[in-house]
């Protein structure tokens, strides 16, 4: 059983073809510069290296015929033609409340998610234009939204209200949404089963690094807070975001430099976290490599980051009122050694003991706490594409 998965940003789509057999990954690739000058595709048809095509892309519609090529190609396609597709599970950004789970696309569900657009204006029309391609190029294929925000819906209200007027959120829906929510739900299972343990049993802290970063409570397999919030700006500082922020300071700062509010929520979002602190330098690698020659900009920002980590996980125990087992995943979470110590090196408190040459070592999942340490941490590499398509499967059931 074949299911595409198709992952489509403003101007880029990443794709993955699993067969859901054996979970193996047939081929997978990215379009990139999607409506504009210099537009590719990388495909990688597994077992093979990467091919790099330059095509004009004007809009998705073309990114997904060129894959849907790609995977049909006489010299490097992984499948005779596309009535091997069995199905299509698409990452969409936000579902708002109304979708607590994946769900088998019709009308009514396309019609639901366009009511969302304004939540996440700039990610779920381009999931929409996605679905709308694959609907019109493969028409009897079944399709599957899995929403970003789904996981969180299980958070109660004392962690998704603010302190807003309550019109806020019951007449404009403004609330704690929560982001990566395939990425921490894939984990949290994922590593209950690494940990020979029933998921219902885990007081579980999913600390998902990468440029953009959240950390999340699971509590028995649902999640009961995370650090994002009505958009992904909030919660940790990160590569190009502020993360939390006196609110005040948007106005004050606005003010000073003569911008509009909707200016400065852009250099909030694209001008700050890692890279504002340190003129423009986002990349983990970078950053470490200038803390260790002695730059104090760098220095500032990865002690701002790990800080900021360790507070959540603190802040996360106590929502848990407890904690069994921490997890980091991501680009940063999976591959930085140095953040990691420097995380768990505030998590004495905790019990938490690391043993640094299981943590300077490289490995998918794998404990790096020693066997006396009263709280387990582990690295466990995330997967979204294959709970988009685990969802899929689930869903049609074939």
């Amino acid at each position: 059983m074949n299911i595409l998965v198709i992952n489509c940003g403003s101007s880029s789509l990443k794709f993955q073809l699993i067969d859901m057999d054996n979970e193996s990954v047939q081929a997978k690739g990215l379009c990139e510069r999607i409506g504009s000058d210099g537009s590719r595709i990388v495909y990688t048809p597994a077992g093979k290296d990467k091919i790099a095509i330059e095509s004009p892309m004007p809009t998705h519609t073309e990114a997904i015929k060129l894959v849907l090529d790609c995977l049909t190609g006489a010299k490097d396609g992984v499948i005779r033609d596309l009535s091997a597709i069995d199905a299509v599970g698409h990452r969409v950004v936000h579902g708002g409340e109304k979708f607590a789970a994946s769900t088998i696309i019709n009308d009514d569900v396309i019609k639901t998610i366009e009511e969302c657009n304004e939540l996440a204006p700039l990610h779920n029309p381009a999931n929409l234009i996605g679905i709308n391609v694959c609907s019109s190029l493969m028409p009897n294929v079944p399709q599957v939204a899995v929403f970003d925000t789904a996981f969180h819906q299980t958070m109660p209200p004392k962690a998704y209200l603010y302190g807003l007027p309550l019109k806020a959120y019951k007449e404009y829906k403004i609330r704690r949404y929560g982001f990566h929510g395939t990425s921490h739900r894939f984990v949290s299972l994922h590593v209950a089963k690494f940990l020979g343990k029933p998921v219902e049993s885990l007081k579980t802290i999913v600390c998902h690094l990468g440029n953009g970063a959240s950390i999340c409570a699971v509590d028995g397999g649902k999640s009961i807070d995370t650090s994002m919030g009505f958009t992904p700006l909030a919660g940790l500082v990160m590569g190009t975001r502020s993360g939390d922020i006196d609110p005040a300071i948007l106005e004050f700062y606005a003010n000073k430099e003569n911008i509009s509010l909707a200016e400065a929520v852009r250099v909030l979002n694209k001008e700050s976290g890692l890279a504002g602190l340190t003129g423009g330098m986002s990349d983990c690698r970078d950053l470490e490599a200038g803390y260790d020659a002695g730059n104090q900009d760098c220095i500032n920002a990865m002690e701002i980051f790990c800080y900021d980590v360790a507070k959540y996980i603190g802040a996360y125990a106590a929502s848990l009122n407890g904690v069994d087992d921490i997890v980091f995943t991501a680009g940063i979470g999976e591959n930085s050694a140095f953040v990691r110590s420097k995380v768990c090196s505030y998590l004495g408190y905790l019990g938490v003991t690391l043993d640094e040459k299981k943590n300077s070592e490289r490995g998918d999942d794998r404990i790096i706490s020693t066997p006396d340490s009263k709280v387990t941490v582990c690295v466990i590499p995330t997967n979204e594409e294959l709970m988009i398509a685990r969802d899929t499967k689930e869903l049609i059931g074939k």
